[in-house]
Formats: C-alpha cells, structure tokens, sequence
C-alpha cells in the first residue's frame, strides 16, 4: 500500500492547495476512456476553475483511437459539460482550459508511439513551458499497466530533461494477486525510482474519509470511546444501483473483491481501526495503517465457508424497467463466475479491537446507492427503562456517510416529550452541503 498522500498532506498543508502548481504536462494513458471523460477531466477543468493549477499546465490524450488536437478537445469539451459538477460549462474557463489539450493516437505496445510522446512533450517544453515536468497517469486497465511502463522507460521517459521532475500514478487494482502485484512492483521499480511512483486510491480524496481522522483526534469526545469496550461492532458498505456500465471487459477481469474490497473497503477499515499517528506525516499514517492489515485475522477454510459471500447479478427490473444481467453484459463472458456482489467479516487481533467484528460489502445492482461506515455502540449495562419500555431500545449508531450524500450522523435515544416515559431514536445530523455550501470539490481534484 502506498503512502496515503492525498489524504496527509492535503491536511498536513493546506496551504500548498491555495496556489498552483509547478508548470507540468500530464500524459493520460487511456485517454479515450471511461475514468477520463467521467472523473479525470472534469476534475482537472474545476481546479482551472479555481486557478489551481498553472497558466502552462497541458495535458496529453494517449489512447488507441484516432483522433486530431480539436476533434480531442470538442469531445472533452462535451464530457465536461455533463460531468463537471458544477453544471453548465463556463464558457471563459473552457476557452483558458481548451488550448492545452492535446491527442496522440498511440499503440500502448508500439515503441514508435512512444518516440512520437517524446517529441510532443519536447515541443510543450518549448511551446508552453511546461519545464520538463511530466506526470503519467494510468487510465487503463490494470493489464496494460506493465507494458505501458516498460515502453515509457525504454523510450527513456522515466526521467525528465531540463532539471524537470516526472511523476506515474498508477490505480487500483494493483495485480491480481500477491505474485502479480510483487511483479507489477518489480517492473515499476526498474523504470522508475520509488519517489516517483503514486499508487493513489481516489477513495481517500473523499471529504468524508479525509474527515475520518479528523472526526476522531481533533476532539476528546468519540475516541475514548473509539474501542471495543463501547463499539460492538462496525459495518463498511459499498453499495452501488447501477451494472458495470459498458465496462465489462475490465470488471470481468477484477470482480468486485479486487474492484473494491481489497483497496477502497479496506483503506476505509484502515482509517476506523488505527491506531493515532505518532506525527501527521505520510510515513507515520502509513506504519498505523499497515499495523490494522496486519492484525486482520486470517481466513481459513471454514472461516471462508462461514464468514464470507459471494454473488453475482441477474437479469430483473429496476425502477420499472428491466435490467440485464451480468452475464448478458458486453464485454463479459457468457459463463462468467466473476463476483458482483461480496461480503465479509472480519476480526482484528489488537489490543483495541478484540472481538469486534467488522462487516465488509460492496455490490452492484442493489436497491441503493450508498456508501457508508456504520459504527453500532453496546447496549447500556443495565436496562433502567425496562419498566416503561419492555423492547431493548435500539443501539447509539454512528454512521459515517461517504456518498452520494457526504455527512456525519449520530443516532442515539430521547425521551418523547409527555408525561408518561417514551423513548425514541433521533438522528443528529451533520452534511457538508448545508455546512459549507454546494461547492465542494469531488475526490479527484483532491488527488
């Protein structure tokens, strides 16, 4: 697990956020796709919006189909527009925002694609004085992740002319297993030294899971209770309404437990169950956050049979209307055993968390979108109501509200006013809309 930079130092130096950045060219591999017209454009055009970035910043379009400079620009053009959050494209912005957007038609196995990079970049240097400052990022399927790397050293990319730095972020999934993700490393690590390398997992740019830290040691109220004395257990839910979305060929590829479990839901399990850092530096977070995976109590066969499940979806109607089913998706196989759906219980041996047990899950095509961490509290010790109230009250929950509405509540009993003694759950609720406004940026302008 990389360093959780985008969650450290955005805290850590806020300040570094309120001015742009260095000059730089950023080269997205898969420019073409989904998680580029969807997330990564529109997050680049808001921080131009908010003069986050630099008057020379540039990016370049890498991908397999062809296109000019101006065709590359009209489609980024419409994808901002309906994805930027902010709604209607402001016209200004666009037009500062436009003229440093560049296409490259490009096999991601065909050295020559990448001599004609080297000569696009050499020209921005001169052009738009980008200084020799390059950041690659990987938008592409996690099976392409090894040849692109090798192809950008060989090309001799990995390093920067001009004084300049250069920089790869490369998304989860990272390798399908421990062998492939030790050999993913191994290619990274001979093309590129350590510094260079941002494994990012957008999941961390999140208000609410920045907040998590926050939430927990900025005040002495939540974490002397934050233990297994007062929490009986911890559920971290993932749930999506909607299918693979034309996106079946990668997710029949990684399923849901590599799409989600093992990064996004464990980071988020991660930044529950630590323990505080010694120092609110990267390094020190990252140690408390190794020291959760760590403890996490291995699985064995049984536990699997027991403590685990696995599903797929099928065809049926939603909202009215019907749905395919997995299996019926383009792009995913006809006999396909992918896993749509996961869930899993985990224990963790630590001193604070003996046996409390945290509940994982994630799917695709359920009733609701939501995400969330719902922290249940014990029941009191003693039943003192139990005389004017025969049912168990229910339990104090604290849920942690990631999307799609960000916020923090906490429910806990109140008297109904009367005479006589009724008792009621009530919901203190805190959003970050109504807090600070509807200008809050999304997790990939943090990253």
């Amino acid at each position: 697990m990389g360093e959780p930079t985008a969650l450290v130092d955005a805290l850590h130096d806020a300040s570094r956020l309120e001015r742009a950045h260095d000059p730089c060219t950023m080269v997205i591999f898969g420019a073409s796709g989904d998680l580029t017209r969807r997330k990564l454009m529109p997050a680049l055009y808001q921080l131009t919006r908010q003069e986050l970035l630099s008057r020379e910043f540039s990016i370049v379009g890498f991908a397999r189909s062809q296109m000019s400079h101006d065709a590359f620009r009209d489609k980024m053009k419409r994808e901002v527009a309906e994805f930027s959050r902010t709604g209607a494209l402001d016209t200004a912005v666009w037009a500062h925002f436009a003229p440093g957007l560049f296409y490259l038609p490009a096999e991601y196995g065909d050295p020559a694609s990448y001599q004609r990079l080297a000569e696009m970049l050499a020209m921005l240097d001169r052009n738009r004085g980008t200084g020799g400052n390059r950041v690659f990022y990987l938008a592409v399927p996690p099976s392409s992740y090894a040849e692109i790397i090798r192809q950008l050293g060989a090309a001799g990319l990995a390093r920067s002319p001009n004084g300049g730095w250069t920089r790869i972020i490369i998304e989860k999934p990272f390798g399908r297993d421990l062998d492939t993700a030790r050999g993913l490393n191994r290619t990274v690590g001979e093309t590129f030294a350590e510094d260079q390398v941002y494994r990012i997992d957008h999941y961390l740019g999140k208000e609410t899971v920045q907040n998590i830290l926050v939430f927990r040691l900025a005040s002495g109220i939540f974490e002397p209770i934050w233990n297994r004395r007062y929490i009986d257990h911890v559920q971290i839910t993932v749930a999506e309404r909607l299918g693979v979305e034309g996106r079946g060929a990668y997710y029949d590829e990684a399923g849901v437990i590599r799409d989600m479990v093992q990064n996004h839901l464990l980071q988020l399990l991660c930044l529950v169950a630590m323990e505080p850092p010694i120092t609110w530096h990267a390094r020190a977070v990252r140690d408390e956050k190794l020291k959760v995976l760590q403890a996490v109590c291995p699985l064995t066969p049984d536990m699997v049979q027991q403590w685990t499940v696995r599903g797929q979806y099928s065809a049926g109607v939603l909202d009215g209307e019907r749905v395919s089913g997995y299996r019926e998706e383009a792009g995913v196989k006809p006999d396909s055993t992918t896993e749509t759906f996961a869930a899993v219980k985990l224990h963790l041996e630590t001193w604070r968390w003996a046996d409390v047990p945290f509940y994982l899950r994630s799917g695709k095509r359920l009733p609701a979108r939501a995400t969330e961490i719902a922290i249940q509290f014990k029941q009191p010790p003693l039943r003192l109501f139990r005389q004017v109230v025969p049912e168990p009250l229910e339990p104090s929950l604290l849920a942690l509200q990631i999307q799609p509405v960000e916020g923090i509540s906490l429910t806990v009993g109140t008297k109904v006013p009367g005479a006589a003694i009724r008792i009621r759950p009530v919901t203190l609720d805190f959003r970050y809309e109504g807090a600070f406004g509807q200008d809050i940026p999304e997790a990939y302008e943090r990253l």
